[in-house]
């Protein structure tokens, strides 16, 4: 067992509690969030110290593992540019979790991530959230899939259209996913009926979509692709989350009569395209402010997910309620991506995934964790503990 003690414990789950506790059993299960747990022989005990303890933080949309470090032409990974409708792709099939930016992230208390595809494809492939920690992803997977990759704007017609394939225009991106949900939804309807359609394992992948298992995860930064990702999810009656959402703050009323979950981000670095012109820390708050569920993004390695703290806290800057900054990188995420079962709070049941941290990031420019525990394991600061 392991227990972590006097910390400032912020829950996620309700209020916080000062010199409080954590106990986590031989399962890596949460077995108490409070006060007073006594020390027995052979648990290994963590004194915080007053030190703020919190969940892991969780990334709601990024390309991990996927992307590598060493992104020449064999650790890029994450777009298939062969077709531009590609729903049959698996994250997990192109995940090297033995990349140090894995470790990294670890460091910096960013403990579980959902990665997958990039934004090239109309279509791009499965997500799936997966733990930080491992050598091989089929330990590592919290769930798989989580969401079917799609985008909008400027990358699917800028990588295609510049041979002159389709899509060419933004008109053509929702055409052609247009087709794939249609063809999809006959090729469901008859599977349903008890005939037996040709197999496309294309429209096999989309079956989860329409059946609302997992949304449709749109890439989108502009206002006007925001609207079409939305337009085409309520044509076909199919979840959907709203990816970067850059022009959210452009349409933030619109957008809480809505009711889809935005990711906000990358917020941090240059403003690389036209469709990016309207970027702004500000956007997390705008947004939250407007009733707009919210959780923020590295988009990693776009910005490296160590920093998805850092982020937090210059959306906080921007004017982000310091609470709500904490949680739209643990509990939002995990509830938005299907996993707050799982990850994203400090409660009974709950994976053992804990930070102890050096100072608080949210106020502390460059703070990193001072412990990090993954299922109930220690996984960074090993040396700070006694057993």
């Amino acid at each position: 067992m392991l227990l972590i003690k006097n910390g400032t414990i912020k829950t996620m789950a309700g209020e916080d509690l000062e010199n409080g506790c954590v106990l986590i059993d031989d399962n890596g299960k949460i077995a108490y969030v409070g006060t007073n747990v006594p020390e027995i022989d052979g648990m290994t005990v963590i004194d915080a110290e007053g030190r703020l303890v919190t969940p892991g933080c969780v990334e709601a949309h990024c390309h991990i593992g996927v992307s590598t470090s060493k992104m020449r032409w064999e650790g890029a990974d994450s777009n298939e540019k062969s077709d531009p409708i590609t729903p049959q792709m698996r994250a997990i099939d192109g995940i090297n979790p033995i990349d140090e930016t894995f470790s990294l992230a670890i460091q910096h208390g960013v403990t579980s991530a959902c990665t997958g595809p990039g934004s090239a494809n109309v279509v791009g492939g499965t997500f799936a959230a997966i733990k930080l920690v491992g050598k091989r992803v089929d330990d590592m997977v919290i769930k798989n899939p989580v969401a079917m990759k799609c985008a909008f704007g400027e990358n699917p017609k800028g990588f295609f259209g510049q041979s002159g394939k389709a899509p060419v225009t933004r008109m053509a991106t929702a055409a052609m996913l247009r087709e794939l949900l249609f063809k999809a939804n006959r090729y469901l309807a008859d599977k349903e009926k008890g005939k037996e359609p040709a197999f496309d394992m294309k429209l096999e992948a989309m079956i989860p979509v329409l059946k609302k298992e997992i949304p449709l995860k749109a890439h989108a930064h502009q206002a006007d692709d925001i609207f079409t990702a939305i337009r085409i999810a309520k044509e076909f009656d199919v979840n959907l989350t709203l990816d970067h959402c850059t022009e959210g703050s452009l349409i933030a009323e619109d957008l809480a009569k809505e009711g889809y979950p935005a990711f906000v981000g990358p917020s941090f670095g240059s403003k690389s395209k036209i469709e990016l012109a309207n970027k702004t820390f500000a956007t997390p708050g705008d947004l939250h402010k407007a009733g707009v569920p919210i959780s923020i993004i590295t988009d990693a390695p776009v910005t490296p997910l160590e920093r998805l703290t850092l982020c937090a806290a210059l959306a906080m800057n921007a004017g982000l309620p310091y609470d709500e900054a904490w949680r739209a990188i643990t509990i939002n995420p995990a509830r938005q991506t299907g996993i707050g079962d799982r990850v994203g709070s400090l409660e009974l049941g709950k994976d053992g995934d804990v930070v102890i941290w050096n100072n608080d990031p949210l106020t502390t420019i460059g703070a990193d964790a001072y412990i990090t525990v993954v299922d109930g394991q220690i996984v960074y600061g090993a040396q700070n503990c006694t057993a």
